[in-house]
């Protein structure tokens, strides 16, 4: 059972928490938690301002996190464990103060240190957790998630070591199970060294996977502040999405990575090797079923199953400067993409062109520049891709007449289809997202099939 930020922000939310816990403890649940609120963000700020040489601002923003969590920390846990609740939050904020000074000293924020700030979060709010659940007389026990995820070295985005990280868990966790609710952080690991990792940012999810499949798991729980995956982006179609009661993997894989934020993109990896169904379920509103993601395909009389959207896109359209794309031209731009580490989204190709998608430019420039070099570059900021994601895409005809119908109104940039056989993608201005989402909502989803949807 996984449990983001917003489930534990206040000890009123972790008694919610408790409670959801308490209703499933026969079942044996390990439980994950993220940081409490934004309590990452607020540790990558004193970081940041330490580096800048605001000594004292870390200091005191250090102070700021100190009050908030102890103060939430004494609300959830029962009296007679405050001693060694502040005592133990005391250490941990001595540390965070001690290495705030460090930075400070050194101006330089490595990823090494990122990591060891950052782990702060999770290593405090899985204590105060394990602690709030005595409260409601279940015996709990905290685990320190480092002591079991084992990453490689590449600091703020590491990849876990799955055979070392399998063996750990599956050596210390169920027996820590049988008698006990075990809880732990998400988001940390460590090096094979002992070196504090992280998964990088969205990984408490992909822990609770880890986790899950580790110890062999009946199922995943993903407790977040919705109801489920929905039809529709509710931050940009809202109250007018239907909750997905069941969806393949690969369905939500792939609305994952065209960001549908309920779910990290990575968390459903170690779910399908190990064919363990994943819920997300809401931790405000635990009543409700939520969706359940399986390793095979749902039938479903509807052709789509979800509409994801991913904003701040840069559409770079790349043309040959030869009258024919010459041999090895396309192998030319991919290389020069994988050497300077920057992700493709969308690809399109005509005879003399290419158009792609990137959502991170943060070296789009040194891309360019060598591009340049054996062909024209344009670049159009602000752009949106809205991605149509369904198993019944590939076996339905006339869908893209409908997106095309539906968008008949809004200029499309790019469009693709057939790469996965699940989805249909195109490129909008991101000024035109919320009008095309509406629209293709409306086009798609006027009639539900009530088995898959709510």
């Amino acid at each position: 059972m996984k449990f983001g930020g917003t489930s534990v922000e206040s000890a009123e939310a972790i008694e919610r928490v408790a409670r959801i816990v308490q209703a499933r403890k026969d079942r044996k649940p390990v439980v994950v938690v993220s940081a409490m609120g934004k309590t990452t963000n607020k540790l990558l700020a004193i970081a940041h301002a330490a580096v800048a040489g605001e000594r004292e601002g870390s200091l005191r923003q250090i102070q700021e996190l100190r009050d908030y969590t102890l103060r939430e920390a004494r609300l959830a846990a029962q009296p007679e464990d405050h001693a060694v609740l502040e005592s133990t939050l005391e250490d941990h904020f001595t540390e965070l103060s001690e290495l705030a000074k460090g930075l400070a000293v050194l101006g330089e924020l490595t990823p090494r240190s990122e990591d060891a700030i950052s782990s702060y979060g999770e290593r405090m709010s899985s204590y105060i957790v394990a602690l709030a659940f005595r409260r409601l007389d279940m015996e709990a026990e905290h685990l320190d998630a480092r002591r079991v995820i084992v990453t490689d070295k590449r600091h703020t985005q590491a990849a876990p070591l799955f055979a070392e990280t399998y063996e750990r868990l599956s050596a210390t966790v169920p027996a820590m199970a049988r008698d006990r609710i075990v809880v732990m952080g998400g988001f940390i690991g460590s090096t094979l060294e002992g070196v504090t990792s992280t998964l990088g940012r969205g990984g408490s999810d992909f822990t609770a996977s880890i986790v899950g499949a580790g110890i062999g798991a009946e199922e995943i729980q993903i407790w977040t502040d919705v109801d489920g995956m929905l039809t529709a982006d509710p931050t940009i179609l809202r109250g007018k999405g239907h909750r997905v009661k069941t969806i393949s993997f690969a369905e939500a894989a792939e609305l994952a990575y065209f960001g549908a934020k309920v779910l990290h993109p990575a968390t459903v990896l170690p779910a399908i090797e190990k064919n363990i169904p994943v819920l997300i379920l809401n931790s405000r509103r635990p009543e409700v079923p939520g969706t359940r993601i399986v390793a095979g395909a749902v039938p479903c009389a509807n052709a789509v199953k979800s509409i994801a959207c991913k904003r701040k896109i840069t559409l770079v359209n790349i043309h040959s400067t030869r009258m024919l794309m010459a041999h090895g031209f396309l192998k030319r731009i991919f290389e020069l993409f994988d050497k300077h580490t920057t992700s493709v989204d969308m690809v399109a190709t005509s005879e003399v062109s290419v158009s792609l998608t990137i959502d991170n430019p943060a070296r789009l420039g040194e891309v360019c520049e060598e591009l340049r070099h054996f062909s024209e570059v344009s670049i159009e900021e602000g752009q949106a891709i809205v991605c149509l994601v369904g198993d019944n895409i590939r076996f339905t005809p006339g869908v893209a007449a409908r997106v095309f119908k539906a968008l008949s109104a809004v200029n499309v940039r790019m469009i693709s289809q057939g790469a996965s056989l699940l989805n249909l993608s195109v490129v909008v201005a991101e000024a035109d997202l919320e009008r095309a989402v509406g629209a293709l909502h409306d086009e798609f989803f006027s009639e539900l099939d009530t088995d898959v949807f709510d």
